[in-house]
């Protein structure tokens, strides 16, 4: 019997470092888990500008009586404008024309995201500013951007995200850049706009970075123009969603928006991000429409002898729309690189 005591006293003393042991590399993760969600908290708050690290600090619009965006509590659908804006040339403190717009609209219930992508020389109303091309909206602050869209859509646009061209570079290079399936040869060179923005792609599956991305998305230069250039930024993002859903790169998510963070603009607080990370994260694309859609394209509209882009009928439009947020996902245009053809590298 006391040889037997002896081994359990012996045992309990191995126990204890064991259960310390165990103790520390918890509190060690715990620690790295804390470290990594306030990081992340820190950073999408920075994503919001006020005075003047906002873009629009100089904008003296009806923005200014617009109030907050309504509380959204994760469970109705919720509309974004994105915009993408080219600022070369652009003097400080004025705001540049977007070159893209599109809306997300997310559905929490059906996890059902649905992308528009409206074609930039769109001739609308902009409120208080009368009938312009509809990338003008911006250069008038944010809301008003936002009820234009809204408008023309038929659907209330409550959140907005803004970048420009390094913003859109950032964040591509920030997830490792994507494999992809570039569908034709692409070149465009300009003396105006200098080297450094001059399109030179080949056809083939490859490895883009930011810099070879943007220029995919920004070429524009063939028989259907910005008709087929929507097209391509609808099916590049969807493959850089997939790809920022991956795995190995939420574990990069604090370094990815502190790169992307100074060149971004948004209304959506730290709460509502939260939420629609989680909403994005479990849904997947159900619908992909440029806007106006082709039969609803009204011909030889100009404006102070410029062409643009009328719509035959505003009322057939925003039917279109509700159709497409009701109806089941559609193919996918032939026309672009898909996800099919050059999946997102985890």
């Amino acid at each position: 019997m006391p040889p037997r005591r002896k081994r359990h006293a012996k045992a309990g003393k191995t126990k204890k470092p064991l259960i310390w042991t165990l103790a520390i590399i918890l509190l060690l993760i715990i620690g790295v888990v804390v470290y990594y969600f306030t990081s992340i908290a820190n950073e999408l708050g920075n994503l919001q500008k006020d005075g003047e690290n906002s873009p629009f600090q100089n904008v003296e619009t009806v923005d200014t009586d617009t109030p907050e965006p309504p509380k959204w509590e994760g469970t109705e659908p919720v509309n974004i404008l994105l915009m993408g804006v080219d600022a070369r040339g652009v003097k400080k403190g004025e705001v540049p024309r977007s070159d893209t717009m599109l809306v997300a609209s997310l559905d929490p219930l059906k996890k059902k995201i649905t992308v528009f992508s409206i074609l930039r020389d769109t001739y609308v109303a902009i409120p208080d500013h009368g009938k312009q091309r509809i990338n003008a909206a911006i250069i008038y602050g944010p809301n008003t951007a936002m009820q234009t869209v809204g408008d023309l859509l038929g659907i209330p646009i409550q959140y907005y995200v803004y970048t420009d061209f390094q913003g859109f570079i950032k964040l591509v290079d920030a997830v490792g850049g994507v494999d992809y399936d570039v569908e034709k040869d692409m070149v465009y060179k300009t003396i105006a706009d200098g080297p450094e923005y001059d399109i030179d792609l080949k056809k083939g599956f490859q490895h883009l970075d930011g810099n070879m991305a943007l220029q995919y998305v920004r070429f524009r230069h063939d028989a259907t123009s910005d008709f087929t250039r929507t097209e391509r930024q609808r099916a590049f993002l969807k493959v850089v969603a997939d790809k920022l859903k991956s795995t190995t790169t939420l574990f990069k998510l604090p370094s990815i928006l502190s790169d992307v963070s100074p060149y971004i603009d948004t209304n959506l607080t730290l709460t509502d991000m939260a939420k629609l990370a989680s909403v994005g994260y479990d849904s997947s694309i159900g619908g992909s429409e440029q806007i106006p859609p082709m039969n609803l394209l009204k011909e030889d509209e100009t404006s102070n002898g410029s062409a643009v882009i009328g719509i035959s009928s505003n009322s057939k439009l925003k039917k279109f729309v509700q159709d497409t947020l009701n109806g089941p996902e559609p193919s996918p245009s032939p026309e672009a690189g898909t996800s099919s053809n050059a999946p997102a590298t985890p």
